[in-house]
Formats: C-alpha cells, sequence, structure tokens
C-alpha cells in the first residue's frame, strides 16, 4: 500500500542506488514474493534457508516491478529497473517499515503475548472499524519479515493500525516494537509457548514486556494483572515518559474487569464488565475470550467510541457487515448493501464478502457520496485495498468511482470494468449467476444501486419459474 516516489525510498533508506528512467515514480506497494509482484512495486529479496530471492529479482523486473533492493556482496543485478543497494535485504525491510511508521499519521496498537494475540486482535478490529479507518496484520504476519510488511501495507488514510508481534528468542520483541512504535500496547499474558528457546516463564514475561521499550511516550500500556511474573517483569522495565500502565482481569484487583458469571450458550458469550453499564455479548466461543475483550473494550472508549458502538462490534466479531442482505441467485448469492456506502462500510462489506467460500467473487461499486475534497483520494485508496482481498472482478458505475477502478488496477487486480451506464453493469453482473459465485452490490443511496439488486432478483425470479 505504500505510495511514495522511488527516490523518496532511496532516502529513506540512505542508500546508493543505480538511476533507471522517472525515479519520481510512484511505488504502490513493498512484495518479496517475486510471483505475487505486481505493476509499481518494489521488490525486496529475502536471504532464506532454502532460498535466495535474489535469484528470482529479474522474474520480479518482468511481473512489473519498478524497483529493486540489492545486497551488495551479490553480484550482477537486475537492468532495466532501479537498482538500490543495501547491506543487508531483511534489515532494509526493517528500516523501510520504520521510516514509512514515522510518516503516517494514526494510531498504532501493538499485541503480543503467549496466546489470545489473533483473537485480541479480531475483536479490537471489529470494534474499532465501526468508527475509524482500520487495518490489522493478517494471518500470522508477526515476525521480522510479517510485521515490516504489514506496517508497508497499511495506507495513508488508515487512521487505526492494529499489529500483532510474535517472538520465539529474546529481543526480537524489542527489534519489532522499534520498528512499529506504538501508541498503545497489550500483552494479553505469559505461557510456555517458547519456554524450549527462553528456559523459563520468567524469561518468556521479560521479552514480551520488551513491547515497552517501542512504546511512544505518553503511550499507554494494557497487561494482564493476573500474572506476577508478568508484573514483575515490566517493574523491572524502563517505561518511556508518561505511559499510562492498566492491568485488565477477572475481578476488581485489576484496573479493567469482568464480575459476575460469564454465560455462553449456542449463540456466544454474555458477561459483565467496568468498562460498561450494559451486559456484553460476543457471538464467538470460550470464556476465556473475555480477557481478551477488557483491553480492547477500554481503547475503543480511549479513542472516543460510544457503549453503543462497542456493544454492537462486541456482537459481530467476525461477522461484520451482517446488516448486509444475502440471497440465492441463480448458481451463486447477492449480497445486497446498497443502502450506504464510505470507506469504513466498504471495507466491512468486503469482509464479509470474503467469509464466503465460493469460487469467484465479484464486487460491484459505485460512488460514495459526500466525501468532500478528499472524494477522489478516497475513492483511489477504496480501490487500492480491495487488491488485499481475494476479489475476481471489479465493476464500477459513478464519476468517482473511476478512482475506485484505477486503484484497484494498480493493485494489482487483472478484472476491472468501469462502466457508463448501470444498465450496462447489471447486464454484465447477470450472467455471474450462471455459475457459482457471490456479487456484492454497493454504493451511495443517492447512487440507487439498488435498482440493480431489484433487477436482478427479479430476473432471479423470473428464470426460476
Amino acid at each position: 500500500m505504500i505510495l511514495r516516489s522511488i527516490e523518496t525510498i532511496i532516502q529513506m533508506l540512505d542508500a546508493d542506488y543505480i538511476e533507471y528512467k522517472d525515479m519520481e515514480r510512484m511505488v504502490s506497494g513493498v512484495c518479496i514474493d517475486s510471483r505475487k509482484v505486481t505493476l509499481g512495486n518494489l521488490y525486496i529479496p529475502i536471504i532464506g534457508e532454502r532460498f535466495d530471492g535474489h535469484d528470482f529479482a529479474q522474474q520480479a523486473v518482468e511481473q512489473g516491478a519498478v524497483a529493486v533492493l540489492w545486497q551488495k556482496d551479490h553480484p550482477n543485478p537486475p537492468k532495466d529497473v532501479v537498482v538500490i543497494f543495501v547491506e543487508d535485504t531483511t534489515k532494509a525491510l526493517q528500516k523501510l517499515a520504520k521510516k514509512y511508521r514515522e510518516s503516517l499519521d494514526l494510531v498504532m496498537i501493538g499485541i503480543t503475548g503467549s496466546n489470545g494475540k489473533t483473537s485480541t486482535k479480531d475483536i479490537l478490529g471489529s470494534l474499532l472499524k465501526r468508527k475509524y479507518v482500520t487495518q490489522k496484520t493478517k494471518g500470522n504476519m508477526n515476525n521480522e519479515i510479517g510485521v515490516p510488511l504489514t506496517i508497508l501495507g497499511l495506507s495513508d488514510a488508515t487512521q487505526v493500525a492494529i499489529v500483532e508481534m510474535g517472538m520465539e528468542n529474546r529481543y526480537e520483541i524489542d527489534a519489532l516494537t522499534k520498528i512499529t512504535q506504538p501508541d498503545i500496547a497489550i500483552i494479553t499474558n505469559v505461557g510456555e509457548a517458547h519456554l524450549e528457546n527462553l528456559g523459563s516463564i520468567e524469561n518468556i514475561a521479560k521479552a514480551k514486556a520488551e513491547i515497552v521499550h517501542g512504546l511512544k511516550e505518553n503511550g499507554v500500556l494494557l497487561f494482564n494483572g493476573e500474572q506476577d511474573v508478568l508484573k514483575k517483569a515490566l517493574w523491572n522495565e524502563d517505561f518511556p515518559y508518561g505511559v499510562r500502565i492498566k492491568s485488565f482481569g477477572h475481578d476488581e484487583r485489576s484496573d479493567l474487569f469482568c464480575y459476575g458469571q460469564v454465560q455462553q450458550d449456542a449463540n456466544g458469550i454474555y458477561f459483565m464488565t467496568n468498562l460498561l453499564s450494559e451486559i456484553a455479548f460476543m457471538n464467538i466461543y470460550g470464556k476465556h475470550q473475555v480477557m481478551n475483550a477488557l483491553p480492547c473494550i477500554y481503547i475503543a472508549r480511549a479513542l472516543g467510541m460510544q457503549e453503543d458502538e462497542i456493544l454492537e462490534g462486541l456482537a459481530n466479531i467476525e461477522q461484520t457487515g451482517l446488516r448486509c442482505d444475502l440471497m440465492p441467485l441463480g448458481e451463486g448469492y447477492l449480497l445486497d448493501d446498497s443502502y450506504k456506502s464510505n470507506r469504513q462500510s466498504v471495507l466491512a462489506a468486503l469482509d464479509t464478502l470474503c467469509e464466503f467460500d465460493l469460487p469467484r467473487k465479484i464486487v460491484a461499486l459505485s460512488d460514495m457520496l459526500d466525501m468532500g475534497e478528499k472524494a477522489m483520494q478516497i475513492h483511489y485508496e477504496v480501490g487500492k485495498a480491495l487488491g488485499s482481498y481475494p476479489i475476481d472482478r471489479v465493476c464500477t458505475y459513478g464519476e468517482m468511482s473511476r478512482f475506485i477502478a484505477q486503484g484497484a488496477i494498480n493493485a494489482g487486480i487483472k478484472d476491472v470494468t468501469h462502466y457508463e451506464t448501470k444498465e450496462a453493469l447489471q447486464a454484465d453482473i447477470e450472467k455471474e449467476f450462471a455459475s457459482p459465485c457471490i456479487v456484492l452490490v454497493k454504493g451511495s443511496r443517492g447512487m440507487q444501486m439498488d435498482t440493480i439488486v431489484t433487477y436482478l432478483k427479479e430476473r432471479g425470479s423470473k428464470h426460476h419459474e
């Protein structure tokens, strides 16, 4: 997602280079896999145990890379591309991510812990994306390669980033937190996951406590207050100036706590906390998830979210966008989300779309109205974000949605079409339902994308008569 010029990237790395063509050209993303390079990418060849990414640099150039990092001790750099020389490509990736993070105006939340990192990330993401443009770590990209790639995948439009940090040894969290520079840090717990490498629970606690090394001044640390070993590890740390420290646990000995019985039924979990006035419900299973939810609720409140927004987020974990109307049509499904559209709701609808296991995923998007003077940029960024999802086809309609189409093309999506009329768009989409697929239709109310939904539903019912 990084949108910086080649020249700027060279300055960020303070590197020597071989010039080629337009140095002001924008780099549209970073990739370490030559097979996945798309037009406009910066290719970074990583040296692994079984392979050396330098061996595939020429392939990356042929795929569309506009610049390549190159470790100085390797001969024969590729031709017909800007080559940026570095001492170590992995360290250069990390340095670039650190510099890029420093250029972003957002709230950075770092999460570490032996267990519960991913659940905490998902709960927090579900809460915050209801108010903010939110991006989070995908999958398990939480190591020395994955964290920098996660940061370099953030958009300038992102308001909150949630970055998961994993480790196997001491000083790995130290390195990751200094790249990430969190405003808010969470330590979910300390367990025995890395006992073989670190030798003791005490050492694991010390390793997790390293997250405070990169914490910003006046930041916030939230930690599991029920583990004395973690408390001791944190007690021995030097915190940055002005850091607020909050513990969470099952009773009022912690700053953030739940009380009463946690109940679970076929729908999910019900619990009470001092952070909310009402009973909270989460549509996930496992009573231990309440501990993961406590720091998330605190953060949501600290960032200005209202209680009703928080309760709604908790009730829809990993199911954001259920307000979308899903209906069978032909051989596939139609996901109608045509009642409104903005950047946040588009991303939420895409999350919903991609939960369905169908061979083809198509989106039909129209203008997001009332976006102000940044409308073109916002539409373009939404288009770019589509590249982060397994979308097979993008269809757009509307004056501003041309920029969605352009963003999608630049993100590497191959099948992108902009339509001048809704009639042409709906005629093309109708053909998709001849085979298994799911189609999302979305746009601001003023764009009347609901007329496409009505048309498709009517045509679908006629086909079944």
